[in-house]
């Protein structure tokens, strides 16, 4: 049995992308384009842990088992289209979805557990995807509109069969009966997802495990019990060995297993029958009132205007949070979500988070530009760097690759996270 491959995907603009490349070949990493997405590489020598490489750090990159990057390949949500991810975290696929919708675009993640509710809203602020919006609620009872959604991502909790080259105990710990409150929730999770998604919009489930009563059965259920979903046979993706459904009526369903070098994966799309009507927006407001940081504010603190189009930068106590416009026009008051964090108030003054990289081209934000990536690495490590430069913050560059920002004091560039 082949052990997974170390795959990751980059998390930047399209014209970033050689600039990230470059990146991590300075830091001595080898890595080779993926066949099934064209922003997806596998690595082929790692001198040190992948995490800890500069790339990571400031979200430029997402490492992510290759099996894991399909359901939101199979989901394939339109440029600029909304899609509700039911249970998110850590993010991996909300990510790779908020990718593929673009700036324009917008994610709802759905997480029910508060802890890992947090590492996911972590995760996406690195990631700067500031179009995701998140929510904390049992996925079965989400207070959303139905038949509103167009593409519904469901990777529901699974018993993990197929992690077990990571995780052997998986085995032991969901085995016979244990396993029968996983399926009676995932079809819950079916049942609320279907009523969700709008006619003619697109549903994908998916699970990490190989257990055919989590799969297939699961895939009868929702077309045998009236959910008005029809199953969309899904072409072999590349790159990937495809085994044969263990049940009849499941022609289509990627049931993924770990000669394909990644983790056992299972995904099934559907769509929802009858035909597609206009969203309907709000006619209310869908946030608790806000104050409401003015775009010329954010100018002044070099954030890009590209960002600003997209929706509204807003104050909560003291910390500023991004509110996308699809989000204000169509989640209501009663769900309690929350935007992406940009940063906080300090002295009457928005300082922004050290690693929000959309800094504006023309922007009066002096900037510090390293060369070398261990002066960026000496910086990280709590050393300072003279630059002479006055303010209170610098945009911080690797060459030409924007990273983040620097607080200055006295001249001197400071890495800190506060």
């Amino acid at each position: 049995m082949n052990a997974p491959v170390r795959s990751f995907r980059m998390v930047c603009p399209p014209q970033q992308r050689s600039r990230v490349r470059a990146l991590l070949s300075a830091q001595g990493f080898v890595f080779e384009q993926e066949p099934f997405l064209d922003f997806a590489f596998r690595l082929v020598e790692e001198p040190f842990p992948l995490g800890r490489s500069l790339a990571a750090f400031f979200g430029l990159i997402y490492i992510q088992d290759r099996s894991s990057m399909l359901p939101p390949i199979a989901l394939n949500p339109a440029p600029g289209s909304g899609v509700l991810d039911c249970c998110a975290s850590p993010g991996s696929k909300t990510g790779l979805l908020a990718q593929l919708v673009g700036g324009n675009g917008f994610v709802l993640g759905n997480e029910p557990t508060r802890s890992r509710l947090n590492t996911l809203r972590r995760n996406m602020q690195t990631l700067n995807l500031l179009h995701v919006a998140t929510c904390c609620w049992p996925g079965e009872a989400l207070p959303l509109p139905e038949a509103e959604w167009e593409y519904i991502q469901l990777d529901p909790p699974c018993s993990g069969w197929g992690t077990v080259d990571k995780n052997p105990a998986v085995l032991k710990l969901w085995k016979g009966d244990k396993v029968q409150p996983l399926i009676a929730l995932q079809r819950q999770l079916l049942q609320k997802a279907a009523a969700l998604l709008r006619p003619g919009g697109r549903l994908v489930y998916s699970t990490c495990t190989t257990n055919v009563e989590e799969n297939e059965k699961q895939v009868r259920f929702a077309l045998e019990n009236d959910l008005g979903l029809t199953l969309q046979p899904l072409p072999a993706p590349p790159g990937f060995a495809i085994a044969s459904p263990q049940q009849p009526g499941c022609d289509g369903v990627w049931r993924v297993d770990s000669t394909s070098d990644g983790q056992g994966f299972f995904i099934a799309a559907f769509v929802k029958n009858g035909d597609a009507a206009p969203l309907s927006l709000l006619e209310g407001p869908s946030t608790p009132p806000f104050q409401r940081v003015p775009d010329r504010v954010l100018e002044e603190a070099g954030l890009d205007r590209a960002l600003l189009s997209q929706g509204e930068a807003a104050i909560f106590g003291d910390a500023i949070h991004f509110l996308p416009r699809q989000a204000l026009e169509r989640l209501p008051a009663a769900l309690r979500w929350q935007g992406a964090l940009l940063g906080k108030v300090s002295g009457g003054r928005p300082l922004l988070s050290p690693r929000l990289r959309g800094i504006a081209p023309d922007s009066s934000l002096p900037r510090l530009i390293l060369e070398k990536t261990e002066e960026v690495e000496a910086l990280l490590q709590g050393r300072s760097l003279d630059t002479g430069m006055t303010g209170r913050e610098a945009a911080l560059f690797w060459q030409d690759l924007p990273l983040g920002r620097v607080r200055l004091k006295n001249g001197r560039a400071l890495w800190t996270e506060k």
